[in-house]
């Protein structure tokens, strides 16, 4: 269906206001040592039924339409946001560390990753899943959510708050972000699997899978299950080398011509083979930036004056410039708090998926021998959920496994714990109680020149 004249002013109109929200609000949480990713959804939540439609709920329709042309290309746009913000989210999933370091890290992130998720599930059998699901959310898929709820984590906004802190370079920053780093991973393979199996309830499957045409429920689970690891392994041992590879041969006219060009046409083709196979694209967005960042490490494409850096500078300044500022937005306007949220709900839900995280972390960084604060520190950092909860909450709602109650509190529940996450660490750096435990932060890092250290 093509757009008419007067669509594409509409959809040009409506995305201009959409952009100036998001960047408006952005930077007045910015500008109160906030992340800049929740003033965004704040800004579509003015736009939307929370706000604006209260008030005026025909010019919220009209500005920005649900229903026809106009919202399929804020839609187009959107996806767009979504598949960028994973490609350079992938892209941050490397780190160095001392030896002692990943020996704490690898005993919190197991912790904080297992402790949280059994405890979700526990509580998702207690309560039954009928009053969190969407139309095609089952029992299984409602447990993996809940349990993946409990232990997400966020490596952007966390990154941003350690950076605002200038404490990224120290042990504390570091061990927070290998956490957050192992966590994600686990995490978005168990979303993929989660994705994949509510494709096959709805009988909308595509790939290798739906041509089988089998629906039955342990056959559905173990492929993709299987091939969502495999993949994962797959891209994690030869995919920075299979990158490598193809920027550095003659022939690749693309890279020659324009290395942004190139990665973005890696991240389509990512997506594409995830497509083939039947896992959601997220995921493939997600696993190309991890590729094609470790590939340009490899082959010292991220030093100073390699053709690669200002690449990644590209993709980052235009994909912050406006898709993934408008992904973030629309998952505000989604949101209709007044009539999705229901306040009981969400506050036993906070407390106890807060109380779940910072238990299990406090409880492995006692175990791994760090000190009762840096591990309540570690608790409260691991526990802000951002981008990762954000986007989580968004792909189950539109999959159709959570409904609109569940999707609400999910977001808010992002959004407060980054506040808290912001707040405590932010109070505690400036009245000098965490700097022990930091221990002293280099005055000059050694410089990096990699793909942005975080992404919002």
């Amino acid at each position: 269906m093509a757009l008419s004249t007067a669509d594409i002013a509409h959809l040009l109109v409506s995305l201009m206001l959409i952009v100036m929200a998001a960047h408006a609000t952005g930077r007045l949480f910015a500008r109160l040592r906030q992340p800049a990713v929740i003033g965004e959804i704040v800004g579509g939540l003015l736009l939307g039924p929370t706000v604006l439609g209260v008030f005026a709920p025909r010019a919220t329709q009209v500005l920005v339409p649900t229903e026809g042309p106009v919202a399929t290309g804020l839609d187009v746009v959107n996806q767009i946001g979504l598949l960028l913000l994973m490609f350079l989210a992938g892209s941050e999933m490397r780190l160095r560390a001392r030896s002692r370091e990943r020996r704490t890290a690898a005993i919190i992130a197991t912790a904080g990753l297992l402790l949280p998720f059994v405890g979700g599930v526990g509580v998702i059998q207690l309560v039954g899943h009928e009053g969190f699901a969407g139309p095609n959310g089952t029992a299984l898929t409602l447990t993996l959510t809940f349990g993946m709820a409990a232990a997400v984590a966020a490596i952007p906004v966390i990154s941003r708050i350690l950076m605002d802190l200038g404490v990224q370079d120290t042990s504390f920053g570091r061990i927070v972000l290998m956490v957050a780093v192992a966590e994600d991973a686990a995490l978005y393979i168990v979303l993929a699997v989660v994705l994949g199996l509510a494709s096959a309830q709805a009988h909308d499957a595509v790939g290798l899978w739906a041509a089988t045409d089998i629906h039955a429920l342990m056959p559905t689970l173990t492929y993709y299950v299987l091939v969502t690891v495999l993949f994962f392994a797959v891209c994690a041992l030869w995919g920075p080398r299979f990158f490598q590879w193809l920027a550095t041969r003659d022939w690749n006219v693309v890279e020659r011509q324009n290395p942004t060009a190139f990665r973005l046409l890696f991240l389509f083709a990512g997506v594409g083979v995830c497509a083939a196979l039947g896992i959601n694209s997220v995921f493939g967005a997600l696993m190309a930036g991890i590729c094609a960042a470790r590939g340009d490490a490899g082959s010292g494409e991220l030093q100073v004056g390699g053709r690669a850096l200002p690449a990644w500078e590209a993709i980052k300044h235009f994909s912050l410039a406006f898709f993934v500022p408008v992904y973030f937005a629309c998952v505000g306007l989604r949101l209709d708090l007044a009539r999705q949220l229901d306040p009981l709900f969400f506050l036993w839900f906070l407390l106890l998926v807060c109380a779940m995280k910072g238990l299990s972390i406090w409880l492995a960084g006692v175990f791994a021998g760090e000190t009762h604060a840096f591990s309540v520190h570690l608790g409260v950092a691991l526990n802000a959920r951002g981008t990762p909860g954000v986007l989580m909450a968004t792909v189950t709602y539109e999959a159709g496994v959570i409904n609109a109650r569940f999707f609400a509190a999910l977001v808010l529940m992002s959004v407060v714990t980054c506040q808290i996450a912001g707040f405590w660490l932010d109070r505690a750096f400036r009245h000098d109680t965490l700097q022990a435990e930091l221990g002293p932060t280099p005055t000059r890092a050694p410089r990096r020149a990699a793909v942005p250290q975080e992404v919002r």
